[in-house]
């Protein structure tokens, strides 16, 4: 763990407030659920909860099945980072943080298509990746992460096949996510 010279103390209620930087940092915003557990030397770990996460063997196959279907490379996200991805390097991608484009997106709860050439950026470490299809998983009226089908070259349009297939995936994602 890393020493931040950060000392906060447990108020009579049991709470702690995690400092602005580090919320900052860590991309934990108001109503974030965290995941509270201790490891073998006492200490108390946070960490972000990421619903979809807990689906990412089952999102890997998703992701490899459209990507086997479309041709085009696939990724499924939860809200801050990849958690699976098929046609591209997933040590590339996995696990990272995604764009400010992509959080934009996110905000608007519909599906995006890029027609008019922009190149917005999957994630803010590579331009390599750029947005063709995403379309939002929405589990009980929130987004909780996204199917993105990715351009693999700047001339690359999309189809109503790619953005139906993003679609039905982001749909039944979400759907899985209430059972």
């Amino acid at each position: 763990m890393k020493a931040t010279g950060i000392v906060r103390r447990i108020d009579d209620l049991g709470r702690v407030v995690i400092p602005k930087e580090i919320r900052r940092t860590m991309r934990i915003r108001e109503g974030d659920p965290l995941e509270i557990f201790t490891d073998r030397e006492g200490g108390v770990i946070f960490k972000k909860y990421s619903p979809i996460g807990e689906l990412s063997e089952f999102a890997s196959k998703y992701a490899e099945s459209l990507y086997k279907t479309s041709g085009m490379p696939v990724c499924i996200t939860d809200k801050d980072s990849i958690i699976a991805t098929a046609g591209a390097p997933k040590k590339e991608l996995v696990e990272k943080p995604l764009s400010s484009d992509m959080e934009k997106i996110m905000q608007e709860k519909t599906a995006f298509i890029c027609t008019d050439g922009k190149k917005l950026k999957l994630t803010d470490q590579s331009d390599k990746y750029t947005l063709g299809v995403v379309s939002p998983i929405i589990a009980e009226g929130d987004t909780i992460g996204n199917v993105v089908i990715m351009k693999e070259s700047d001339d690359a349009r999309m189809t109503d096949v790619e953005v139906k297939l993003a679609g039905a995936a982001s749909m039944f994602l979400g759907k899985q996510m209430e059972l």
